[in-house]
């Protein structure tokens, strides 16, 4: 078992400083080590496609505008900073669920597009996908608020990453609900919180409805619905919903997050485990643990 965090920042420098007619095929080779993620995907995925159309940094402009992001990056010591902050969360996963089968995880760490509105204004400069069991994909702007979450946008993606992974709890596209996608993020953020404070453990684009009653009622009608395309919605809100084009069900940005947060938070109070000993706890456990309690 090993986690390997990708020298993305060498290699967005060869690619930002190449001709243009060079980059997408330097593009293509930093990601390859990634592209275990994209394993479950329907047909040959193209790799540079797939990362210029979710809000990766783009290889025809901006290049300045991307070199200054890149070097706050290196200056932050970001990807070393998530390096350590995996490995330290892996030692309290690993200690909280013994027996924890941990695959072998590629870490993917890239620049966003500053161009891209709804990259850079409802999702807050960062998106994070951790999902597929081995691979994590974080892609961020780094303004001074994601920058000083970069160790807690890691683990909360870790969480994500063991949660489903094999001997986990599993991720059935045919019949997994809202109700269990919601859960894990407020298990992630949970487990984020647990290792760095609430301060930077939350997801930002939650924080504005965590104690919105109206949405948190909202979101509990929908934790029965099931189809993958119909998540963004409930999850993500009416924004992302738009954004991918699919019908909006009248919730905010975020309202997922915030709502998973507000579950957890009191099946963690009412069983006394912390996030990292719910690793695998059961969503429909959580939800009606939560409702029990009113």
């Amino acid at each position: 078992m090993s986690i390997t965090v990708l020298d993305t920042c060498s290699a967005m420098r060869r690619i930002l400083l190449a001709p243009v007619a060079d980059r997408a095929g330097l593009l293509r080779s930093m990601l390859e080590p990634n592209a275990g993620m994209y394993r479950y995907y329907p047909g040959e995925v193209d790799l540079v496609s797939v990362h210029l159309q979710t809000s990766g940094f783009p290889i025809d402009r901006d290049e300045e505008r991307c070199l200054d992001a890149l070097d706050t990056l290196e200056a932050a010591g970001a990807w070393e900073r998530i390096r350590r902050a995996l490995d330290d969360a892996l030692a309290v996963l690993t200690e909280a669920t013994p027996g924890l089968a941990v695959p072998d995880i590629t870490v993917l760490f890239v620049l966003g597009d500053p161009a891209d509105e709804h990259f850079m204004g409802p999702c807050k400069g960062l998106t994070g996908f951790g999902g597929i069991s081995g691979n994590i994909a974080i892609t961020l702007w780094p303004f001074p608020e994601n920058v000083e979450r970069l160790e807690a946008t890691a683990v909360h993606e870790l969480h994500h990453n063991l949660r489903w992974s094999p001997g986990g709890v599993v991720w059935d596209p045919m019949t997994v609900t809202v109700g269990e996608h919601i859960v894990g993020e407020g298990l992630a953020d949970a487990f984020a919180r647990q290792l760095y404070g609430d301060e930077l453990g939350y997801a930002r684009i939650g924080v504005p409805h965590l104690h919105d009653d109206a949405v948190f009622d909202k979101v509990l009608t929908g934790l029965d619905v099931t189809g993958m395309e119909n998540f963004t919605a409930w999850v993500h809100g009416d924004a992302g919903a738009e954004h991918l084009g699919v019908t909006p069900v009248g919730l905010p940005m975020g309202a997922g997050y915030a709502a998973g947060n507000r579950l957890v938070d009191a099946y963690l109070a009412a069983t006394g485990r912390t996030a990292a000993q719910a690793l695998h706890a059961d969503s429909a456990e959580i939800i009606a643990t939560t409702l029990r309690r009113g």
